[in-house]
């Protein structure tokens, strides 16, 4: 399982969810993490429904997100 460097709760693991950047190894893509924040207004009612979430993975989700638009090339060689 590899993470990408400044994202210790970033993950990608090439059998699973395709290799999509997932959180903290879990069946839970960055995509829908941010697909939650942004439907939900509230974040207490995304750790409601989404009880393993936790706060500082929305917080690397949206980090993550901004690298990647400005086409940063983020390492994944780090093996956690």
């Amino acid at each position: 399982m590899a993470t990408v460097d400044l994202f210790d709760r970033i993950t990608v693991e090439p059998g699973k969810c395709g290799g999509k950047p997932c959180i903290r190894g879990m069946r839970i893509t960055v995509r829908r993490v941010l697909e939650l924040l942004a439907t939900y207004p509230d974040r207490a009612a995304i750790l409601a429904e989404y009880p393993f979430l936790e706060p500082e993975d929305f917080q690397q989700a949206l980090r993550y997100a901004a690298a990647t638009v400005d086409d940063e090339r983020l390492s994944t060689d780090r093996v956690a």
